[in-house]
């Protein structure tokens, strides 16, 4: 029976699964690359908001702590969009005809919230509270950066769940005193290892690494 295909048919089926298996894991490595990349998790990005608030400002050359604008930090699973009157407590009398407060003297005089994006904004399947990671020792730097050099806001760290559970997993590398969660330039006067250790003992931190613990 003569030969139906040519020879070179052999090598071109062989060329053909290499070339599909290297296009199919290709493309699973840039899909991989691109979901870890500022596009999709937003690390480092700034988003726009109604007025361009600067917490490098407030914060770093200010002073101003957490909690008082982010009411409900050490009390409540929301950290708490700051309203409209705890802005104008300061600027009704501060750079009161700024052009660039416009949006928040409207939104005092009509009643009607501003509209801030969030930055920080888990998916509805993950459940997070604010208050439990406070009262445990974690401080706002391990989540959110250092927001007081940040002239518009970004998020600093991807929220991706591997991340998440590096602290859940060995929370003793992470946690330190109560008292200085809200100090941005604290820094352990000793080994960390030992302390975190000792705080994990005092505030009775659990290694919670069970799926229910975020998703309920």
């Amino acid at each position: 029976m003569p030969q139906i295909f040519h020879r070179g048919a052999n090598v071109i089926s062989k060329l053909t699964l290499v070339g599909s298996a290297v296009l199919v894991l290709g493309g699973f490595g840039v899909a991989y690359i691109a979901y870890d990349s500022p596009y999709f998790n937003r690390v480092g990005m700034a988003r726009p908001q109604p007025v361009p608030f600067s917490h490098k400002h407030h914060v770093g050359d200010d002073g101003i702590d957490c909690r008082y604008c982010h009411t409900s930090v050490e009390t409540s699973a929301f950290a708490g969009i700051p309203p409209t009157h705890i802005c104008m407590s300061c600027h009704s009398q501060l750079w009161a005809d700024s052009p660039m407060l416009e949006p928040v003297r409207a939104s005092w005089e009509t009643g009607t919230p501003l509209q801030w994006v969030r930055v920080h904004d888990l998916p509805d399947y993950v459940y997070f509270n604010h208050s439990i990671h406070v009262n445990k020792g974690v401080a706002c730097i391990m989540c959110h950066g250092r927001v007081d050099e940040m002239p518009l806001t970004w998020r600093e760290k991807s929220l991706e769940m591997k991340w998440c559970l590096s602290c859940h997993r060995s929370p003793e590398l992470f946690v330190r005193p109560r008292e200085h969660v809200f100090d941005m330039n604290w820094n352990p006067p000793e080994d960390q290892l030992a302390m975190g250790r000792r705080l994990v003992k005092e505030y009775k931190i659990q290694k919670l690494t069970d799926c229910y613990t975020c998703h309920r």
